[in-house]
């Protein structure tokens, strides 16, 4: 009986200091496009040297309606910058693009644009999509190296989750 005592009480003597030691996990939240790989994707691959974005691949989350890579967050400016050494991925005309989620939410939908002009929007229904959710894309009017902005609106917030992909269409 005392060494359960004992026992009981080194357990909860030890809880705060395990707590403090432990490694914590990083916020499940959100998504982001895992092939051909965005930039986030290739900053988490080790392609190319990222800063936080590294370890946060699925966070570029920002305010609807914006055109950025890093979402207007600036934690991940360095998304935006297209002097940093992307790697475009070779691709055919029609392109598959695949999301990563690592807490789905409910969606308005998902636009892809190429410069200022949309090339495709899909209907997310308000449903949570799947994890592996993959869209194609028929990119014909363009060739050549091409930065393509993913854009996931989120149904019941005021937020959306940014990828940008390099692309070498041929």
């Amino acid at each position: 009986m005392t060494k359960r005592i004992s026992t009981m009480l080194a357990a909860v003597a030890l809880t705060p200091l395990a707590m403090l030691v432990l490694p914590t996990a990083s916020a499940s939240a959100h998504g982001y496009i895992s092939n051909p790989p965005s930039r986030q994707a290739q900053c988490a691959q080790g392609i190319v040297q990222c800063g936080q974005i590294t370890w946060e691949p699925q966070s570029v989350e920002g305010p609807k309606g914006l055109r950025s890579c890093s979402g207007g967050n600036a934690r991940f400016a360095e998304l935006d910058d297209d002097n940093k050494g992307w790697v475009a991925t070779p691709v055919s005309r029609s392109v598959s693009f695949t999301w990563t989620f690592t807490a789905p939410h409910r969606t308005s939908n998902f636009e892809y644009y190429i410069g200022d002009r949309k090339v495709a929007d899909f209907d997310g229904g308000g449903q949570q999509p799947p994890n592996g959710l993959t869209h194609t894309i028929d990119l014909s009017e363009y060739s050549g190296k091409q930065k393509l902005l993913a854009v996931w609106n989120i149904y019941d917030t005021a937020n959306a989750f940014y990828a940008c992909i390099d692309l070498d269409i041929r």
